[in-house]
């Protein structure tokens, strides 16, 4: 489905990302993992067309979308739950939603916001809420509503767990594996490490905006040089 390949991204003459290369196939799980600083957010924003690469391809579905806009990557697609949300706080869980299925047709979006509402008690709950009165695990459920409202074919998360409490880390993770026994597509982002690949078919660690390792969750668990060189552990 999803084939980037040499990915280099600078900011000036700092080169955030270097060669690297992902690929996800339709139905996986793949986990992006390393330290802060290694270049995961930068991979994933040049994939959603945030960034442009000084170099290399993203291809989606074979198709040359090499720097083309977010929006138009989302009507092809591709969805990208931001780090920190990035919800409209002022606005209802409903109108946050309804935004979030603007390249959808009415029909469909009045669909998908039924779904909504089964996918995500707590929201349907909170449905006439200001979306800035929502916890953090209730805005992170939002924010990953709102990108499934474009019916994405793959939809990418960076640090979905980030900040939450351990209670709703575990609803993450959950959620995570639910959207895969759905047969979602799933590119994300994580510094739980040892978390993401317990739920990831597939995973790619990254060091210094380089691809350094790639393998099954069950083959890079058992990678001791990995979790002490370049994730630190279960970070």
């Amino acid at each position: 489905m999803l084939e980037a390949s040499g990915l280099t991204t600078k900011y000036g003459a700092i080169a955030a990302l270097r060669n690297a290369s992902v690929h996800v196939g339709a139905g996986e799980v793949i986990g992006l993992i390393g330290p802060n600083g290694a270049g995961k957010t930068t991979l994933l924003n040049t994939i959603a067309g945030l960034l442009a690469p000084v170099s290399g391809s993203v291809l989606l579905d074979g198709a040359d979308v090499t720097g083309h806009p977010p929006e138009r990557l989302l009507r092809s697609g591709l969805a990208l739950v931001p780090e920190h949300r990035r919800i409209f706080t002022d606005l209802t869980v409903e109108e946050n939603l309804k935004i979030g299925g603007v390249t959808v047709s009415s029909t469909d979006r009045a669909v998908l916001l039924d779904e909504m509402k089964e996918q995500f008690p707590v929201l349907a709950e909170k449905w006439t809420t200001a979306a800035g009165y929502l916890s953090g695990g209730e805005a992170q459920q939002l924010a990953i509503a709102r990108a499934l409202m474009s019916k994405p074919r793959l939809l990418m998360m960076d640090e979905p767990s980030l900040g939450l409490a351990p209670v709703l880390v575990d609803v993450v993770f959950g959620l995570i594996e639910s959207l895969r026994e759905q047969g979602r597509t799933l590119l994300v982002v994580e510094q739980n490490a040892e978390r993401m690949l317990a739920v990831a078919d597939r995973a790619y660690v990254l060091r210094s905006g380089a691809v350094v390792a790639e393998g099954t969750g069950a083959e890079l668990r058992v990678r001791d040089d990995l979790f002490d060189t370049f994730v630190g552990g279960d970070s």
